[in-house]
Formats: structure tokens, sequence, C-alpha cells
């Protein structure tokens, strides 16, 4: 008989045996001869096995032989028999007197009594396979990287087209019936070409962008800066220069819309020059191209100059190695739950596998591809969106494989656990002016990164030409990002990815900033004297900063009347009109609108009794120390002095 081997990797034991005309136990027994792992069911193999596999069985065709594996159980030897399970369960205990259950463990006598009970010889499958070992199956060994796609951002100002480049690049090379027949978006697409494939992330801008840096996410090897040929360099198009720049990726530039009247892309050119970006024309290193999203002229050079940036960095990944991966964006969505889309790294992705990802975690349940088709499994630089976590993960949380969901789930309950003790015990990891020295021991910081922002441009300019200047032999000041207006959460997001200080100049930061800033524990420092920044920041740099003071209001008191004690001396009776005094706190006296004492509450009492504070609506007498010329009328003014983060 001659069958040819058609089929490779997973193969079925029951087709294997129709295939060659045996029964599927003398595959089994075939398997086990040879040393092939297998489950019972199916088995992996490339075309060189399974030609191995097909010689061995057909030796088996006129024979009786059983090889089994030490300690194999009765589920196995009916397997090997094409014995329906339930009867070999059933003839365990009547027929042969064997007390296991179908899945338990056989001595060797026990597993021989059964076998040679069905009339068929036993024999034990040996350590070393007696066939000789077949080839590894094609392809890269666990351990052997291999080239992948290389994952790109699209950055600019807002107008500038990056949008429109997305989607013609998009139009162009996704088949017609493909592209009108995208439903769903998953903020990742696949551009196959010739040359190769790219990967492109479709994120929201530089804030995304950041913002998954923020969280250790560094999923892009290359950043496209698109810069409109007639507007030329814009405010956002500086900021997404200080981002990209800020993540040390590989920037190309896109000079569009090269076709509109107007356009100089040679203006752009030098522009950029001024935010050291030197393009290669210019003798840098920077790649340009100028290309128009409307027309595609010079799109296809864009994606060409892409590839051979790749090529230049050798981005390689194991698609057979442990599985990573980074969430590039997730929502919740009504009849199908948390759905995330995911970037995959290292490793295979592959439905049915167990996952922890941040502090979520589940089974995939269905993945699919950018086109909305389904997938199956999904290699290193494929964006997939997956479904079957238990909640929805954030932007930038890495991904883990679990052999289990059981375990999956242990593993995220105690990450949410120990996230909530964390957040209890702990002051995050924020850079302050103050712990600047214990870092660099610790840490080997050598630049305090800076991101600067002011009221107008020529306080910007001058603020940075005056903090380039201060450095010392261990620490410099490096400015990561600098420009006009509020104190934004996009600016924190950068200073939490960055580890940088944020400075505002006459400016403050915007109440969501704010509340950014405190739970990443990033700090902010404003002022409004250009002297005071730069000292601060040299002081930093030197190690010598000082701790900072300020007074902090606690309450106010109106001095009615004058008390004469032999003893006690002169006392202060007052009424409390707002807040609250205490004892020790320090204290400034208002006759009208001048101050008249600048002092501390020496004393405090409620009718005889010394107490430590008084609250408002209620009467007290005050002393304060060797100072008695108060008057009826004048108004206290009671304060603490705390020292304040620098």
């Amino acid at each position: 008989m001659q069958t040819e081997v058609k089929k490779a990797n997973m193969s079925s034991i029951a087709e294997i045996a129709k295939e060659f005309e045996i029964r599927p136990g003398q595959v089994f027994t075939v398997l086990n001869d040879l040393g092939i792992s297998h489950d019972g069911q199916g088995f992996e193999a490339d075309k060189e096995t399974l030609e191995l596999i097909r010689e061995a069985a057909l030796d088996q065709l006129d024979k009786k032989l059983i090889t089994l594996k030490p300690n194999s159980s009765p589920r196995d030897i009916a397997f090997a028999l094409d014995v329906p399970q339930a009867e070999m369960q059933k003839s365990l205990i009547s027929k042969f007197r064997i007390m296991k259950a179908i899945g338990n463990p056989l001595s060797e006598d026990e597993a021989k009594k059964i076998v040679e009970g069905y009339g068929f010889e036993y024999a034990v499958a040996s350590a070393v396979a007696a066939k000789p070992k077949p080839k590894v199956a094609s392809g890269p060994k666990p351990g052997e990287k291999i080239l992948r796609p290389p994952v790109v951002t699209i950055m600019g100002h807002v107008d500038h087209g990056k949008t429109s480049l997305l989607d013609y690049i998009r139009k162009a090379n996704v088949a017609a019936k493909e592209f009108g027949g995208i439903t769903q978006h998953i903020g990742a697409y696949q551009v196959t070409l010739p040359e190769g494939i790219i990967t492109f992330l479709d994120t929201p801008g530089h804030a995304a962008f950041t913002n998954m840096r923020a969280r250790g996410a560094q999923v892009t090897d290359i950043a496209i800066l698109v810069v409109a040929a007639d507007d030329g360099i814009m405010p956002q198009t500086i900021e997404a220069i200080q981002h990209i720049q800020a993540a040390n990726v590989p920037m190309i530039v896109a000079v569009n819309k090269i076709d509109k009247p107007g356009a100089n892309p040679d203006r752009v050119l030098q522009q950029l020059t001024e935010h050291n970006v030197i393009a290669e024309s210019y003798g840098g290193q920077t790649i340009v191209a100028n290309v128009s999203a409307l027309t595609g002229e010079g799109v296809p050079e864009l994606l060409e100059l892409i590839l051979l940036q790749a090529e230049i960095m050798e981005l390689k990944a194991d698609p057979k190695g442990q599985l990573t991966g980074t969430v590039i964006e997730a929502k919740l969505e009504k009849g199908r739950g948390p759905v995330a889309t995911l970037l995959i790294e290292e490793g295979t992705l592959k439905a049915g596998d167990a996952l922890v990802v941040g502090n979520t975690f589940g089974r995939i349940k269905a993945m699919t591809d950018y086109r909305g088709e389904k997938m199956t499994e999904a290699g290193p630089s494929a964006p997939v969106e997956v479904l079957g976590l238990n909640e929805v993960p954030a932007a930038g949380d890495k991904i883990e494989f679990f052999a289990d969901e059981r375990g999956a789930r242990i593993e995220a309950e105690g990450r949410v656990d120990r996230a909530r003790v964390k957040s209890l015990t702990t002051a995050g990891r924020g850079l302050t002016l103050r712990d600047l020295r214990s870092r660099m021991q610790d840490d080997g910081i050598r630049d305090l990164n800076l991101i600067v922002k002011a009221d107008v441009q020529g306080s910007v300019e001058a603020v940075k030409g005056m903090l380039e200047k201060v450095k010392n032999d261990e620490v410099h000041a490096k400015i990561i990002l600098s420009g006009v207006g509020q104190i934004t959460k996009a600016d924190i997001d950068l200073a939490a990815a960055s580890e940088s200080i944020v400075v505002g100049f006459n400016v403050k930061p915007e109440g969501e900033a704010k509340k950014e800033a405190e739970k990443r524990k990033v700090e902010i420092r404003t002022y409004s004297i250009i002297y005071e920044l730069i000292e601060d920041i040299e002081a930093a740099v030197k190690g010598m900063l000082a701790p900072k003071f300020e007074e902090q209001y606690i309450g106010e008191a109106e001095i009615r009347m004058k008390l004469s004690f032999s003893k006690k001396g002169i006392v202060a009776g007052s009424y409390i009109t707002d807040g609250k005094v205490m004892r020790n706190a320090k204290a400034k006296v208002y006759r009208g609108k001048d101050l008249v004492h600048d002092g501390e509450i020496v004393t405090l009492k409620h009718f005889k009794d010394d107490v430590k504070e008084m609250s408002v609506g209620q009467e007290c007498g005050m002393t304060f120390g060797e100072w008695e010329d108060f008057q009826e009328g004048d108004r206290v003014e009671a304060f603490e002095v705390v020292q304040v983060n620098a």
C-alpha cells in the first residue's frame, strides 16, 4: 500500500489510522514506540515524522502488539485497544479484579494483565525511542528570533493630515472589499507590501502615545512625524517632536500636502533644524519623505523608507518564545463585554489561551484581526482584538500567559490586592527635587528632566535659556518638553513616563492635571519670579536644596477687650470669627490694614482653663508673650508654618 502523506503539524490519530488502513490503537502503539508525545487524540509532527509513523504502522498490520508508556492508565489501554472507556471501566472490576479509576496509573503487572486479557502482546515503550528520532519541524526553534514587522505610530499637528495619510495607506494596500467591510475599529492594522508587512498603531496623537509610555509600554519602533508643507512647524508639531525624542525612537518626517498651492517643503526642513531634527539632505540622520495624502504621491516611497529603517534596526522576535504583548486600547461593548486590542511582541497568542492582562484575567474566547475576520493565532507585531477577559484592562497593560484560567484568576486577584496595599503604604516613585541626590546614588540618574510651561513664548525661551546652563559634574538639567499655556494632563503623562519635574512660570496646573499629578506622584512647581525658579533648580542640581516652608491660614479672631491680671499680665479677650486658633500657632495682629505685630499665641484660655485650640463662635483669652500693645478691635490672623515638598 502506497499512501502519500499530506498532513503536517497537528494530526489526528483517527485520521492517520484511516489513511493507513489500520486500527487507531495501532497508531497509538506506534506513537508510544517512537516516543512521540500525544494526548490520545492527536499529535504534532512534520512530514518526515509522519513518514516514520507510516512505516512503523505498516509493520503493525499483522501484529497484535500493544506498546505502552510506563504508568499508563486504563484509559490509555482503552485507546490502544480501541475499546470504549465505559467497557474498560466495567472490565477492570468484573474481569480483571483491578480496583482503579479509568485515569489512574497502573503497575506493569496490571497493565500486562489487561492487555493480554484482550488477546494482545504487551510491551513497554523504552525511554529512548526505538526508531531514529525524527527531524524537528521546519521553522524557528524555540529561542530562535526571526525578523518581525515594524510597529509604526503617526504623530503631528492637528489638521496636518495624519488621519488622511493613514486612510490612504489603508485603502491603497487593503483589498477594496476588505476595507469596505471594516465594521469595527481596533486601534491598529497591518499593511502588506511585496517587501514586507508594516503594523500601524492608530493612536489619537501624542497624548495616548505618551500615556502608554507612562505605563511602561514602549510598543512603537518607528514614529512618523507628519508636517504640512503649507503650514510648517506648529505648536503640536513641536510637542510631537519632543515626545518622540523623549521616547528615543527613530523618526521619519513625512512632509504632507505637497500638492497644495503655497507648499514649501524646504521651509519645513529649515524649521525642523531649530528643534534638533536635521534632515539627511542637510547632513543629518533624519529620513524625510515628501507626500500627498490626497493624491498618494510619495506614499509608496514613504512605506519603502519605513521598511528600510526597520531592516537597519533588525527588529526580531521569537514566535515560539514566551508570550508577551501590550494592550493598545480596550473598551466595554454591549453584548460583547470587555474587548481589548492587543499587540503581540513575543511568542504566539492562540484562541483558548488563559491570560493575565494587567489586573484582569480570562480565557480567549474569540480573536479577530483589523478586518473583523476570525483568527486562531497571532504572532509578533500582530494586532488582534480579543474577547474573554473578566474586566476592561488599561491601555499599556502587559499580557502574560498562564497554563489555566484558575491560575490566571489567582494571579490577577493577587495583583489587585498588592496594588491596593501599595497605594496605601507607598508614596510612589515620582521624582522630587529634594530626593534627587539619593536617586542619583540609587538609580544612577544623571539628568534632571524638566517639563517647562509658561504664559508666553518669550518667557518659555528665557526660562529654557537659563535652565540649559544649569549643570555640574554629576547632573545637569534637561528639558524634555516646553510650551505655552497651562500645565495639562498630557504634561503629567509625559512627566510620569520620563521621570520629569513639571515647572510652571506664571501658569497654574489644570484641575485634571493636578489630580493626575497627585495620583502619579509627579511634582509640579510653579513660580512667578524667574530667579527663584533658576535658584531652586541650581540648588537641586547641586544637591543643596533647603527645605521650603509656607504659611497655612487656620483662623481669625477679633480682640474685644483688654483684661489685666496681676500674675498673668494683660490678656486679650477675643472672639473667634473664622476657622480656629491654636496655642503656639503663629499670629499676625492687624490694626485696620496695618500689621502691628508678628509673633505667636503663647497662651490660650477658656475661662480659667488652658486649652489647645478654640473654634469659630467661641470666646477666649490669649497672650502674645512680651507684646501687650494690642487694642480693642485689633484682628488676629492665626496660621501654621508647614514644610512643602521641595
